[in-house]
Order: C-alpha cells, then structure tokens, then sequence
C-alpha cells in the first residue's frame, strides 16, 4: 500500500520555458489548423430523446432551455449549419485548397449524409465530436464511456472509417481517459499550449493537441465576443502575426481555428474567414494541415519518451533517489515527499524548490548539520577515496583529484583556517569553478563574519544541489 501524500494533478509547466521545435514539414513557421464543428443533428432536441430544447451557441439572446417542447426557432437557426452555412464553408476551403478537420457529432453525421459524402470527397479528416453535442459534467463515469463507445460505433458505421480524433468538448474530467481507451491517435480536449503533447495515462502514453476557444467563431453568440466580421478577421490575424513572429529558427507553433456552420457560415461573417485565409497565403512557412496530418508528424517527429517523474515514486524510491542530493540529509527528501508534490515538481528547477522549502524552513542547528556534512575540499575523505559518488565527481569536475603537493596543502592549510574561525567546511559549488577561482573564493570568504559565511554556504549547498538534479533529470 503506497503511502504518497495527496499529488497535485494539474500541469502548470507543459512544455516550459523551452518548448521543443516542431519541425513541421517544409521547415513550416507555423501550422495554421481549421476546424469545422458539424453539431447541427446533435444537440439537445426532444426529438433526439432529450429532456429539452438547446440554449448553447445561437443567435438568440438569453436563451433557455424548453423543458418538453422543441424550440422551433431554435432548431431552425441549427438547421441553418447544416443547410447553407456547411455548403458555404465547403466552397470556402476547397476553393482555398486548405482542408480541414472536422468535428463530427456522431448522430449529426447520421442525419446528413449528404454533407459527410461532401467531407469525405473534399479529403477532409472527420473526427468524433461524440455521441450528442450535449455537456457531460453530470455524467457518470459508466454512461459517459456508454456514450463515447457507442459514438465510435456509429462514427463508424456513418462514415466506413473509426475516427482517429477525438473531442466532446462540453466535456467532464473523466473524458480524455475514457477517449483514450479507444486506440486514437490524437484527443483535442484541452486548450492548454500552443504545440501538442504526450499526457501519460497509466501504461498508456495520449499524444493531446490542444485545441482553441479564443480563436473560434462561438465568441460571435457569447458575451463580450465578436460583433462583426472585422473583430474576428482581426483577432485571427493578430493571433497568427503573433505565433508567426515566435516561429523563428527551432521555434515552430500552431495555430487552431474554430468554426461552427450555423456561425461563421452566415454571409454576414464569413467574408472575415475568407479575408484571414487570403492573409495567410500570403505568407512564406505556412502549412495548413489535417488535425490528423499534425498527429502523424507529431509521433514521428517527437515520439513520446518516459522519463523519471519524482512526483510518481513513492517513498522509498524517492528519498533512495533524492536522499543524497544534499549532502548525507535524507530528511530533506523526506519532507520534500510530504509536500504537495506535482508535474511541476518532476524538473530539475521544480524538485530543487521543493527540497529547498525544507532546507529553509529547518532550524538553524538542522542547517547546520546539512553544512558539517560536507567534505573538506581536496580533504582527508578525498584522500582516501571515501567521497560520495557526487561529491567525487565534483570535486574532480574542478580538477581537485589531481593535485600536486604543493597546491594540496594549500588547500588543506585553508580547510583547516576556514573551519577554526567558522565551524563548519568551506563550501562552494566546484561544478561553477576552476582551482585558481575556488581558491580566490576561499581567500575572500575566509574573512567574512560567521553569520554571513553560514548564509553564503547555504546558498552553496543549494547550488550544488541545483546542479546535481540537472545531472538527474
């Protein structure tokens, strides 16, 4: 029986401070992605079986929900997606050549053959957009996998192909590990990063590709979203003049753009579309690809790859790893685990911090002890070749193992000065020096007051700390 405290489960770091360049074909600045969302068939409609009518993403203001009743004007403004708006944004792309990906409520694609023959002709991929456009965070576990499982069936059967995407959207936080029980090759259902990632479920590894709600047409039927056309052109194309800007050499991003027939298929917005697909042709580096194509490029271009995840060990495996980061003081790691330990804890940077927060919550005495524990440089220990693995290869790092005579009994006339006034052994991340600056340090530090020497070696057992964990993870 484990006996790990509570673990944070969110990822504040994805990708961090140095994401990895995506090298998309071509040498592509950026991936610009569209998404048509094919909802019209599959909302809440007492015709489909629901308790009552939809009140999500139309052009009525304040809607509400008719409990028992079709909301005749609301099935109308739907119908209008599958009618005109779709025909609208098919000529739009296949007359661009760009294709796209579709979101495809599995029922609503039952109910417009038409309209799916017309994807599958235009080369365009259709993902699962589950069941029914409906919000599952009152689901049960059980009846949400129903539901995704009988999605795929019929997906299946609607368009002679399993779906290889996935996203519900109004999703709960059981719906990514239940997509990923069907084999697929990517889930969309975060809007987390601006470049895809591997999420670790259990054995399973998910290749995720975020998706957008900012750059997306449903800000047309939201509050404080877009009025008009010209907001929306201009909010994709700042957004693209943005991420394009970033994708300099080794820098490459993505762009997702979200589109509804019943929204953006209106006359009255889609020459906004159409202008922002005529800006960014105009570019050089531009790769308009499928969800499905970034999938591809993705696992073959950064396959995912499981590495050491501190905050995934339990005890005696975490204080075994981590217990010597600071010199002979396994208690650190020990209360390093009983944080609120997360993925931002499984990098070097993350788990320095939280062994450090112990460190320097300790009493002084227990500081202390942290500071004897150290070796003497080029010391008695280091002579007789009784230095942990770290310390030796630190010390070794600064050329200390190979001293003549005359500069060891420099360093252990030194040690020996350095102790008497202090108490405690010079310490310095040797990692950061060479001989000659190790022994400049020691000549300065030997001369300041005790208090501030014990403040400066703690500084230094944090450092060689730092440097340590980067050696690990």
């Amino acid at each position: 029986m484990s006996n790990t405290p509570p673990r944070y489960p969110r990822n504040m770091i994805g990708h961090g401070g140095n994401p990895p360049d995506a090298k998309w074909p071509g040498g592509a600045r950026i991936a610009v992605q569209f998404v048509i969302n094919y909802e019209e068939g599959g909302e809440n409609c007492v015709l489909h079986g629901d308790a009552a009518s939809e009140e999500f993403l139309s052009e009525i203001v304040g809607a509400a929900p008719w409990v028992g009743q079709r909301h005749w004007n609301m099935e109308s403004i739907y119908e209008y997606g599958a009618r005109a708006g779709f025909w609208r944004l098919h000529r739009l792309f296949t007359g661009a050549g760009i294709p796209v990906t579709v979101y495809g409520v599995a029922q609503a694609l039952a109910r417009s053959p038409e309209q799916v023959e017309a994807m599958q002709d235009a080369g365009w991929e259709i993902a699962s957009h589950g069941l029914k456009w409906i919000d599952y965070k009152d689901h049960t576990p059980q009846d949400e996998a129903a539901d995704i499982a009988e999605a795929v069936r019929l997906h299946t059967e609607v368009t002679g192909t399993r779906p290889q995407g996935w996203y519900t959207g109004r999703c709960s936080v059981n719906t990514i590990p239940l997509a990923a029980e069907h084999d697929l090759a990517y889930i969309s259902d975060t809007y987390d990063d601006d470049l895809p990632y591997w999420l670790e479920l259990g054995a399973r590894a998910q290749l995720i590709i975020p998706y957008t709600l900012d750059c997306n047409d449903m800000r047309f039927a939201t509050p404080q979203g877009f009025n008009s056309g010209d907001q929306f052109f201009a909010y994709l194309r700042d957004t693209f003049d943005a991420l394009y800007a970033e994708g300099v050499e080794g820098r490459a991003r993505m762009m997702s753009v979200g589109l509804h027939c019943r929204l953006v298929g209106r006359p009255g917005r889609v020459q906004a579309l159409k202008r922002f697909l005529e800006y960014i042709q105009s570019f050089e580096g531009v790769w308009c690809p499928r969800r499905i194509d970034i999938a591809d490029h993705w696992r073959a271009v950064h396959p995912h790859r499981r590495r050491l995840k501190p905050s995934t060990l339990d005890q005696a495996d975490f204080v075994t790893r981590f217990g010597g980061i600071f010199e002979h003081s396994p208690w650190i790691a020990e209360g390093a685990f009983a944080l609120e330990l997360g993925h931002a804890h499984d990098t070097a940077a993350g788990l320095h911090n939280a062994l450090c927060r112990v460190f320097r919550s300790a009493s002084d005495k227990d500081r202390m002890g942290v500071l004897r524990a150290h070796p003497d440089l080029a010391g008695k220990l280091a002579e007789a070749k009784r230095l942990t693995e770290d310390s030796t290869s630190e010390q070794a790092s600064a050329g200390l193992d190979a001293l003549t005579d005359a500069e060891r009994a420099a360093f252990q006339a030194q040690n020996a000065a350095y102790v008497d006034k202090h108490g405690f052994p010079f310490i310095i991340a040797v990692r950061d020096h060479d001989k000659a600056g190790i022994m400049r340090a020691f000549d300065r530090r030997i001369g300041n007051d005790t208090d501030a020497e014990f403040q400066e070696a703690c500084k230094q057992v944090e450092r060689i700390a730092r440097l340590r964990l980067e050696a690990i993870l």
